[in-house]
């Protein structure tokens, strides 16, 4: 009947979709229809389901499917789809995953569940996970896999080929294949699979391998350094070696893509003044969004009280130049501004390696001349402002205009100099003390600067208004 009604009616096809999402229909029909889809497809439509339903339904998917739907970092609230399954069946749902993935699902698992899940395990899994378990989250042990090829440097490229296709289905990626001294056991050569393929069957298969050394890195490494290797060499995976050369994983491109992804959102969400978020937006419970929030939005207030203390300090000034009052959003928002466009480019240029700590002083010397001529740019356009209000009878700025004119221009010099320079080193500071430069975020750049911005607005004016206005 739906196919009648689907057939009848124009929007058919939109009355399907919503009729795949409504939980009153069974969970074994939902997954019926989601079975010949894509895993990431299946991915977003668990999504969109309650825990218990998403179990459900991935309960009526194939074996085989569902592992692959497990595997895909994209799923949300996988610990708590994991607590609706029964415990024998997660166990060889996760006997399935690649080993990388299911260290990350157990970090999500709380206890007692999570000890035993993992007595349920089979030995092959559970070492493999208690390894990498061992790595800290940031490092590239964290990220990496424990299923990938070697062979002895003494196979063919026959035998290669055929061994491929035996473990071609545990195997996380068999696009590179590592070669090992047999008799050391460590890393000697990586081959691309396609020199595999074009190579004569009968040679060794050291004789289709790249002549170069092979690139690799060690598992204690931030993920920042692999990704780094990948994007320079454009590696589909990068092997990861203990102190001896012994192969102990690798890192491929896709998971390496999902981690930077994640780090950038961390990122995004620190520069906006506020704890990184560990679930998406929707997912964030009410007073867990509060507890991300409210912290730093309180820090960030009590330090711009530092602004109503700084003018306190000139209210005599003010009372002698209200028109001074006139220019203080003006003065506050430049100096914040420059400050955050000089601390978003340091803290992704820190965070690509295009400049290190100790390039601290040559970055000083840039940002000192570029935050003079900009200021000097901004500061022309607010004297020309002030001229044309005051020549078109706009505004009337009082006798001694011309000085305020200079005043203005003059502090937006110092306070976007001041906003460059400072906005430049914060991110320097915060790594050498070893905190994350993401921390330096723009509403935090903003508010130092805002409480310096006044002071040295107030310290021009009284340098070139002392005896007229002040």
């Amino acid at each position: 009947m739906t196919g009648d009604a689907s057939s009848r009616n124009p929007r058919g096809e939109a009355m399907n979709e919503i009729a795949l999402f409504d939980t009153r229909v069974d969970p074994s029909v939902l997954a019926a229809r989601l079975s010949d889809e894509r895993a990431p497809d299946i991915v977003e439509k668990l999504n969109d389901e309650a825990p218990e339903v998403a179990a459900a339904i991935l309960l009526g998917l194939p074996m085989e499917r569902a592992i692959e739907v497990l595997d895909q970092p994209e799923l949300d609230c996988v610990a708590d789809i994991i607590e609706m399954l029964p415990r024998d069946r997660v166990a060889g749902y996760l006997s399935g995953m690649s080993a990388d993935r299911v260290t990350d699902v157990f970090r999500e698992i709380e206890e007692p569940g999570r000890s035993d899940l993992r007595a349920r395990l089979d030995a092959e899994t559970r070492g493999a996970v208690d390894r990498l378990s061992a790595y800290g989250e940031e490092t590239v042990g964290s990220l990496m896999t424990t299923e990938f090829v070697t062979v002895p440097g003494t196979w063919t490229v026959g035998q290669t080929l055929e061994h491929i296709r035996h473990v071609e289905k545990t195997r996380e990626t068999i696009y590179a294949i590592f070669v090992l001294d047999p008799r050391t056991r460590a890393l000697t050569k990586a081959v691309p699979l396609r020199r595999l393929i074009s190579g004569d069957p009968n040679d060794n298969v050291l004789s289709v391998a790249p002549g170069r050394r092979p690139l690799a890195v060690s598992p204690t490494a931030s993920r920042e350094e692999a990704a780094r290797l990948i994007s320079k060499y454009d590696l589909l995976a990068l092997p990861v070696v203990d102190a001896v050369g012994h192969v102990i994983g690798i890192v491929t491109v896709d998971d390496m893509i999902d981690a930077m992804i994640e780090k950038q959102t961390q990122d995004v969400q620190r520069f906006g003044g506020m704890e990184a978020l560990p679930e998406p937006y929707m997912d964030i419970g009410f007073f867990t969004m509060i507890r991300k929030r409210a912290g730093w939005l309180c820090a960030l207030f009590l330090s711009e009280m530092l602004t109503a203390s700084a003018m306190q300090g000139f209210e005599g000034e003010l009372e002698k130049a209200i028109v001074l009052t006139l220019f203080i959003p003006l003065i506050m928002s430049s100096g914040g501004n420059s400050g955050s466009q000089a601390t978003s480019l340091l803290i992704r240029a820190l965070a690509l390696h295009q400049i290190r700590l100790r390039d601290w002083w040559r970055v000083a010397l840039r940002e000192l001349p570029t935050g003079i001529f900009l200021g000097t740019i901004l500061g022309i356009i607010a004297v020309i402002r002030i001229v044309a209000w005051q020549k078109l009878g706009l505004y009337d700025y009082g006798e001694h205009w011309p000085l305020v004119a200079a005043t203005v221009g003059a502090a937006l010099v110092g306070i976007v100099t001041f906003g460059s320079l400072s906005g430049s080193m914060l991110p320097f500071l915060l790594q050498r003390i070893g905190f994350d430069p993401a921390t330096a975020s723009a509403p935090f750049v903003a508010t130092l600067v805002d409480v310096t911005g006044l002071v040295i607005y107030f310290s021009v004016a009284l340098l070139i208004l002392r005896g007229t206005l002040l």
